[in-house]
């Protein structure tokens, strides 16, 4: 179902004598305003705006799991409100009592709390370990359903696999990353699949640990998927910080045109701010299996937004704006009518591999980092898959 159809059909009112709706879990690491939770689970619980156009909650939210309670948590309100429980362990979210799995898809977000960081800046989310709860009741129930994890698998590249394992050992459905990639785009730009394409670059702000760099590389990984051949995998990454940004461009390592194209799509940048003068940038750059070269590079202080480039082989290059509309944070609505595609038909709207292949990406560039700037191979992301035919984002300009 194309995409347009797809927002077409998901906002029709439900037929006269339909099927129950599906039930949900809610798995969140701490749910407060503005929290990923928030912006996620109260969506299918309240319903949510796509340019204009509001949709209906479409399953039932039929409980909640808090690692840990905000001094400002809402999720206890928001269950009394609606009448959902608050349950004690993930395994009593999933299954409400019956002992088995007795839910239809389950929304995992670990984003936001109190979490310890490593030497690496990397933060030590569980998200592999509330997972491997949520494999554990399947296991348990002799059957399984659709599962979205917010943001990248995992901080470390084995229990990112090992969870991409489970989903696929157990044949369920399986969703994860950024709401950047699928927000609105201004123009609305879509590298046609199969383009011959020379290099493609994402920006966006400070580097805020991995969490921040992560959005950058998957917008990045949105649009290079598209590239003819499909996606091969990634050879190795490094990660360059303060001149060094800037000499790789000398060195022809990236492409400076794509960064001044991306910029002309700015829309908070101050005219006259030359990139050279942001304090501390940071560059990851990745190469890929079959030769292509792509970037990601975080100027913090100067740029507040995140804006995607590519070249296609012979023509200028071409940007857009990935806009987050700060106000309501309807970037993460797109998201969220893809992962209802995923627990309503049970595939996604675009596969798993993205952010499996993300995710490890992240992780060498983040031993990059810690290692000196130095130059990582990464031969256990061989990880080949194919883009879907047209890209899944949000239509219009934002609201």
């Amino acid at each position: 179902m194309k995409r347009r159809t797809f927002l077409g059909a998901a906002g029709a009112a439900p037929l006269a004598g339909a099927a129950a709706r599906k039930k949900i879990a809610g798995l969140s690491s701490t749910y407060h305003v503005r929290s990923h939770s928030d912006n996620f689970i109260t969506r299918f619980i309240e319903g949510y705006w796509i340019h204009e156009r509001y949709y209906e909650p479409p399953f039932e939210v039929a409980s909640l799991w808090m690692d840990q309670i905000h001094p400002a948590d809402i999720g206890h309100k928001l269950a009394k409100s609606y009448g959902f429980p608050v349950k004690k362990s993930i395994a009593e979210a999933l299954t409400l009592g019956t002992g088995k799995l007795a839910v239809d898809g389950v929304i995992l977000v670990c984003e936001h709390g109190n979490y310890p960081h490593n030497e690496k800046q990397q933060q030590l989310y569980p998200r592999y370990e509330f997972f491997e709860q949520v494999v554990k009741v399947f296991r348990d129930s002799g059957r399984s359903c659709p599962v979205f994890v917010d943001k990248h698998l995992s901080y470390d590249w084995k229990k990112a696999k090992q969870m991409y394992d489970w989903s696929r050992e157990l044949k369920f459905p399986f969703m994860a990353g950024s709401s950047v990639p699928v927000t609105f785009r201004r123009p609305e730009l879509d590298p046609p699949l199969g383009v011959k394409m020379e290099s493609a670059l994402s920006v966006g702000g400070g580097w805020v640990a991995d969490g921040g760099i992560f959005h950058i590389l998957e917008t990045l990984q949105a649009f290079v998927e598209r590239r003819r051949g499909g996606e091969t995998g990634v050879r190795a990454v490094q990660t360059l910080t303060g001149p060094a940004v800037w000499k790789a461009a000398q060195d022809g390592l990236w492409d400076r045109s794509l960064l001044d194209a991306a910029l002309r799509r700015a829309e908070k940048v101050e005219p006259g701010r030359r990139p050279e003068d942001v304090k501390s940038p940071v560059l990851g750059l990745v190469e890929y299996r079959d030769g292509f070269r792509g970037a990601v590079l975080a100027l913090g202080g100067m740029v507040g937004e995140y804006l995607a480039a590519y070249k296609p082989e012979g023509k200028a290059p071409e940007a857009t704006l990935c806009y987050i509309p700060i106000e309501n944070s309807n970037n993460f609505s797109m998201l969220v009518h893809g992962i209802r595609q995923m627990i309503e038909t049970g595939k996604g709207p675009y596969g798993v591999e993205r952010t499996l292949l993300v995710t490890g990406a992240l992780a060498a560039l983040m031993e990059s980092r810690y290692q000196g700037e130095k130059r990582i191979e990464t031969p256990e992301l061989k990880i080949a898959y194919k883009a879907p035919a047209k890209s899944w984002y949000a239509p219009g300009i934002g609201s």
